[in-house]
């Protein structure tokens, strides 16, 4: 919560009291209270004010204030009179759907499998009527649903997957609750690690407040995409205040106050999560970014050591140490922080992509042999994978070693991923450096075409029209290279702008 945000609050609280009649002051007052996450003065001010009068937010922190105080068949028809189609349509069914499941009435649930066409509560109903199916203890209907919604994928997946597996452990259902949770994420590996001690989750969708919340955090994740992030941050308070120990909803109030370019109110948010949260270790992966962005690479580091030094430590731990490291250019310490994250996975099967990670780090440390050996190791895990086809033929073309094999691992690369414009960059390029310029031109050109945003490409799209002749052209792709290009590229570009192509100036 920003300092000033929190002291205007209470200002317009003040002018709101003293002077009554001004609806415009109130309303800005409640706008304030809530974007600065003080909920209670927010409804203290808004329960003075006509319902029919005050602004959505605050219409709907009033009914979130309700729901968690336990009067969800007041706060339904609160949100049924409320004025805009969203209320009706979105928030009020919801409600009402809950207020019948904490009845132990199954109308509820039964109500989002029979919602009308282009309903807005379509894109969550599944997820809802899951966790209300739990709450009700019937498992048998709700599975299947769960299994469907986690399935999908998405950004709320490691969320969901941990409610609806703390719903299945209260249903004695440990073997279904430890499918739930078997997926790669550092939540969902602490939640194994705890089912297996006997410990509880708490992070079931049991209540009418809860599944309020979640509503308004999956509202808040698609309005997220939105430049003004005023309204997201808006639901996103109200659900905190619904259910206060969503860390989903701390942690996405973090990413929209960063993106609103407020880092300090973001850390502080950060903060407010507890270190024996499921979600701990990403609000850290969060902590750690905004602080490398803000040029406080120091103190990320410092975050990231002191988490990997705490008694069982796992892989993830480490892979963000290792991440942290990486950022800061210390790439031999990155290495083997990754080879600890490798160390410590599960039966000692690592990923394949914690091997390219620590490969990527060797081979920026000046130790090529080495990611040699490990990218070797990958794929014997993953042999038809991409990424690392790319990577090892790309570092061999680069070193002009066993060329036929480097542009063969390239083209099945590329055969595999035809639309990834960094690997046909890769093809592009591995054509250049065998001399077969106009084959070469033509697939950095679609490379380029594929992702316009990467400098590489276009350097390289330079560097072949500029050997087959055409200058002018060669010109103009390294001037697009020279937009985005990092800085230790700048003076190679510039020199071939000024002087043309030649080998001390040629990319690698």
């Amino acid at each position: 919560m920003s300092g000033d945000e929190a002291r205007s609050a209470r200002l317009f609280a003040a002018i709101a009291q003293s002077d009554p009649g001004d609806r415009t002051i109130a309303r800005k007052a409640i706008g304030t209270a809530i974007q600065s996450g003080q909920a209670d003065l927010a409804v203290s001010i808004a329960r003075n004010l006509p319902l029919d009068e005050l602004p959505i937010d605050a219409r709907l922190m009033l009914a979130a204030d309700l729901a968690r105080k336990g009067q969800v068949k007041k706060a339904a028809a609160q949100l049924e009179k409320g004025t805009t189609s969203t209320e009706a349509s979105l928030f009020a069914p919801l409600m009402r759907a809950w207020e019948a499941t904490s009845r132990r009435k199954a109308d509820g649930a039964n109500s989002l499998a029979k919602l009308p066409e282009g309903s807005a509560l379509e894109p969550i109903a599944d997820e809802q009527r899951a966790a209300m199916l739990f709450a009700l203890g019937r498992v048998e209907e709700a599975l299947p649903i769960a299994n469907s919604v986690v399935s999908k994928g998405g950004g709320r997946e490691t969320r969901l997957r941990l409610a609806f597996a703390d719903a299945l452990l209260k249903a004695g259902k440990r073997s279904e609750a430890m499918t739930m949770l078997a997926a790669d994420d550092e939540a969902l590996s602490l939640a194994r690690a705890r089912v297996e001690a006997g410990q509880p989750l708490r992070a079931a969708i049991d209540t009418p407040a809860e599944g309020y919340a979640e509503m308004l955090v999956a509202l808040a994740v698609d309005l997220s995409r939105d430049e003004n992030k005023a309204l997201p941050i808006s639901l996103v308070q109200v659900a905190r205040h619904a259910d206060p120990t969503n860390s989903e909803a701390t942690i996405l109030l973090a990413l929209l106050q960063e993106s609103a370019g407020n880092s300090a109110e973001a850390l502080a948010s950060l903060d407010s999560i507890r270190d024996d949260d499921l979600l701990a270790g990403e609000a850290l992966d969060v902590e750690a970014r905004i602080l490398a962005d803000e040029g406080r690479s120091s103190a990320a580091l410092a975050q990231a050591q002191a988490a990997a030094r705490l008694p069982g430590a796992g892989a993830h731990s480490y892979r963000r140490l290792a991440n942290v490291l990486g950022d800061m250019e210390r790439h031999a310490e990155a290495a083997a922080a990754y080879q600890q994250a490798i160390s410590r996975t599960a039966e000692g099967k690592a990923e394949w992509s914690l091997y390219l990670l620590q490969a990527a780090s060797l081979e920026q440390a000046g130790r090529w042999d080495e990611a040699k050996a490990v990218l070797r190791r990958a794929m014997a895990l993953e042999p038809e994978n991409p990424l690392l086809l790319n990577f090892l033929g790309y570092g061999k073309l680069e070193r002009g070693e066993d060329l036929d094999q480097a542009e063969a691992m390239i083209r099945k690369a590329s055969a595999l991923r035809p639309d990834d414009a960094s690997i046909t960059d890769s093809l592009g390029w591995a054509l250049y450096k065998r001399g077969r310029l106009a084959e070469a031109i033509d697939t950095l050109r679609q490379a380029a075409a594929g992702d316009p945003t990467q400098w590489e490409i276009h350097e390289h799209l330079g560097d072949a029209l500029f050997a087959s002749g055409r200058r002018i052209e060669a010109r103009f792709s390294w001037s697009a290279a020279l937009l985005t290009a990092e800085e230790k590229a700048k003076n190679r570009i510039e020199q071939k702008l000024e002087t043309g192509l030649n080998s001390a100036n040629a990319a690698p």
